[in-house]
């Protein structure tokens, strides 16, 4: 039965064309899907009276390119979409085939045109439906079979391409990640790649809110980046996550950035300028916290961003040894320096914990978040229990336990018996 307003016949053509305009334009950095009664306005904002490559032909609406940006008619997307894999399946069938026959010159021609064919067609099959697995596949195999830079270079292009229109496509991220590893193995990893690829993930994070795939892309960079790179990967995401506080994907990337200093702090080699360089970050990273949590009231992720930026601080940079293990950490000794910070988070629990009169859910949840945090804080470090006392008074602790216990019994169990 056919699909849409065109023919089975008019849609191999419109395949064709797609696959034309993909080729005429390898400079496209976009691609969306159009309702038919968007592109005369398209057509109007961009200052032309008809931009389509063909004016006179049926398919010209169906198919709008203007500055390097691609739309597609939504009414052709259902058949079009089959065409585009009947196509790629029957390419890679007989690539296939000509891949198991004998290596004469004249069989190695045929496979030479047939991965192109492929790889066209795939290309095709992946704008349209960018989980579409044996796409991926397949343009895996024949990359495999390549030395030259280049064509890793413009695969990272085309899966940016797609996810232009799928930013939370699995298997488009999966296949960038393969693409670095291959590029990394070969021909060792360029570090500006490392960079570009951060710098696609933040962008794709303002088009596409909570992308979880998009940061965890982002976190697994980290493995390649040197320290230095670690350290301007830091400054640069500063600014978006003061922006995004409620994004916890873009702080889990703060704190995997922040492992990696600390790990290299181990690295043998390392001196005394790499721990004070460290120290110094870790404390500018508490101080920015700070602020952030007296500024956006009640954002439970910027308490679990100070879990990590607490816990990590006592261990490493207020005990004598960096030796010092989560499993270990209630075995630290308390010093003037820990007490000083104990001392500095108990401050921050009592302002937090001031409720206006009109009791706006915030400011509530801002005090339960702070309860959880220094409570949390006292199973990492039993000592804190009767600091808190000494401070606030037994009977405010007991208070502490109880709010807790109203608003979150199960919370209050875990802190407790943990």
């Amino acid at each position: 039965m056919r699909q849409g307003p065109c023919s089975e016949e008019d849609c191999f053509g419109l395949l064709k064309q797609f696959e034309h305009v993909l080729e005429s334009d390898p400079l496209i950095d976009e691609v969306g899907f159009i309702h038919p009664s968007q592109f005369t306005l398209l057509d109007k904002e961009a200052g032309f009276s008809n931009v389509h490559l063909q004016p006179n032909d049926e398919t010209s609406s169906k198919f709008w390119n203007q500055d390097h940006k691609l739309g597609i008619s939504t009414d052709i997307l259902v058949q079009l979409c089959k065409d585009a894999k009947r196509v790629f399946l029957l390419a890679l069938e007989e690539y296939k085939c000509h891949g198991n026959a004998c290596n004469e010159p004249q069989i190695k021609s045929i496979s030479s045109t047939l991965e192109s064919e492929v790889m066209t067609h795939s290309q095709a099959v992946l704008l349209l439906s960018s989980d579409f697995g044996t796409a991926w596949n397949a343009r895996k195999l024949i990359l495999s079979k390549t030395d030259q830079l280049y064509a890793f270079t413009e695969e990272l292009r085309l899966s940016g391409l797609v996810l232009s229109n799928s930013p939370k496509s699995e298997s488009t991220w999966s296949h960038r990640r393969w693409i670095i590893k291959m590029i990394s193995r070969r021909f060792s990893t360029p570090q500006e790649i490392i960079t570009k690829e951060s710098e696609l993930v933040e962008s794709v994070g303002e088009r596409s809110k909570m992308n979880y795939r998009a940061w965890y892309h982002r976190c697994w960079l980290v493995s390649y980046m040197e320290v230095e790179q670690v350290i301007q990967e830091l400054n640069k995401s500063k600014r978006w996550a003061g922006l995004h506080v409620a994004d916890s994907s873009c702080f889990h990337y703060r704190r995997r950035l922040m492992l990696k200093i600390l790990d290299s702090l181990y690295v043998k080699g390392s001196n005394a300028y790499d721990k004070t360089q460290a120290h110094k970050i870790w404390k500018e990273e508490l101080d920015w916290n700070k602020g952030l949590v007296e500024r956006y009231v009640g954002r439970e992720a910027l308490w679990l961003h100070r879990r990590f930026l607490s816990l990590n601080w006592i261990m490493h940079f207020t005990s004598k040894h960096l030796d010092v293990s989560p499993e270990t950490a209630e075995s630290i000794i308390m010093n003037e320096e820990i007490a000083i910070f104990i001392n500095n988070e108990i401050h921050l629990l009592e302002s937090s914990m001031t409720i206006p009169d009109t009791k706006f859910e915030d400011y509530q949840a801002q005090a339960l978040h702070a309860v959880a945090y220094i409570l949390w804080l006292t199973k990492k470090m039993p000592e804190l229990r009767r600091m808190l006392e000494e401070k606030l008074g037994t009977e405010k602790v007991k208070c502490l336990l109880s709010t807790i216990g109203e608003d979150r019994p199960s919370l209050l169990h875990h802190l407790v018996n943990v």
